[in-house]
């Protein structure tokens, strides 16, 4: 359990394979330890929890935040994207 949730709009998550920094939308209170395998795809930029996994071995992917979120920034969308497009017939 979080001290303080991540609740709101504005949370900056670092997208570890690219570097690149996310604007997320989130919700929720519970959170996973930092952790610097290389599952932890995405970390959040406020206080390290783990934001989203990644077992490729599973055809299992997961974050914490809101991909779909539309109120602001569209940051995450590619997310979908990439998921959606696994599961296409090649």
């Amino acid at each position: 359990k979080l001290p303080f949730g991540h609740r709101g709009a504005n949370h900056p998550v670092l997208e570890r394979v690219t570097g690149r920094v996310l604007v997320t939308s989130q919700n929720h209170g519970f959170a996973v330890a930092p952790s610097e395998e290389r599952e932890a795809t995405y970390v959040s930029l406020y206080d390290g929890t783990v934001e989203g996994f990644d077992f490729p071995e599973l055809n299992a992917r997961s974050v914490q935040f809101h991909p779909e979120a539309g109120p602001g920034t569209h940051d995450a969308w590619p997310i979908l994207e990439r998921w959606v497009a696994a599961l296409e017939p090649a």
